[in-house]
């Protein structure tokens, strides 16, 4: 049997491939070892995981995870599942590698994550000969959840957004600047609560002063990220992850401005990683 993750920090999709045919997936809080403790990652497989397979039978792990980009975190992951999965060969790769893969198979082109976090490769069919640096929500991250919702943040701090959005922002939140600012400086995981806006962000999605927020943000993520690769007007353009999916017509247009198509926009990777490792 052959396990597959697929780990933001926000949740993790796991899924049991089991002669050839995959089951159905399951769903745990998510983990990226540069923010959170080994015991997250712990508890959410002890906990929400094994009591829905046997550990024994698992001979095959195939973990893609956020944060996974060295020798030290990928270590920190395998310590984890090695205690739990005796009898698994485990490999750890960066969910980079695991979007590529999923999207592209074994033919080349430039894989693109926009979650809750952003990232972006060059791919060869094979391994990821460029990268651009992503460098987190505090410099980068265009693109992403958490990009977007700062851009929609700093419109409401500064007063600069309609009346009728702050109203009703208002009347859901109850924010103060100070709560805004402590959660983003102080408090853990601001990546997860600037994300945490998208929900309110889609269900106005269709206002003209969100399109804009919407297209500035993935104007961004395409000048600091997609622009950058080596003739990247000749490769495939794909896209995996929460923002892209919903935003999708936007997206899409963005592209276009940049002279590109886009070949294959999915929210999850699983089951093209299903695919690749040889389950239906």
């Amino acid at each position: 049997m052959i396990l597959i993750a697929d780990a933001g920090a926000t949740k993790i999709q796991w899924v049991v491939i089991h002669d050839g045919k995959a089951g159905n997936p399951f769903e745990t809080n998510g983990f990226n070892p540069y923010f959170m403790a080994p015991k997250i990652l712990e508890d959410a497989v002890e906990k929400d995981l094994v009591p829905f397979l046997s550990p024994p039978h698992i001979k095959q792990i195939y973990y893609y995870g956020a944060g996974c980009s060295t020798v030290q975190k990928c270590g920190i992951v395998d310590d984890v599942l090695r205690d739990i999965f005796e009898n698994a060969d485990i490999d750890i790769h960066h969910d980079l590698l695991g979007a590529a893969r999923s999207l592209f198979g074994k033919v080349e082109g430039i894989a693109c994550i926009l979650g809750t976090g952003s990232n972006s490769c060059l791919y060869d069919g094979k391994t990821i000969l460029e990268n651009v640096t992503s460098l987190g929500y505090l410099f980068g991250d265009e693109g992403s959840g958490a990009y977007m919702g700062k851009l929609f943040l700093t419109e409401y701090l500064r007063k600069r957004m309609p009346q009728h959005l702050t109203e009703e922002f208002d009347r859901k939140f109850g924010f103060t600047v100070e709560n805004i600012l402590d959660s983003v400086y102080n408090k853990p995981h601001p990546n997860q609560f600037l994300s945490s806006f998208s929900k309110f962000i889609g269900e106005h999605k269709e206002d003209e002063f969100i399109k804009t927020i919407a297209r500035q943000n993935f104007r961004d993520f395409f000048r600091e990220q997609v622009t950058r690769y080596t003739d990247y007007k000749q490769k495939p353009l794909g896209v995996i992850g929460s923002v892209g999916f919903h935003y999708q017509e936007i997206f899409r247009e963005v592209a276009s401005e940049h002279g590109l198509a886009v070949s294959k926009l999915v929210q999850s990777p699983l089951q093209g990683l299903v695919e690749y490792h040889g389950g239906k």
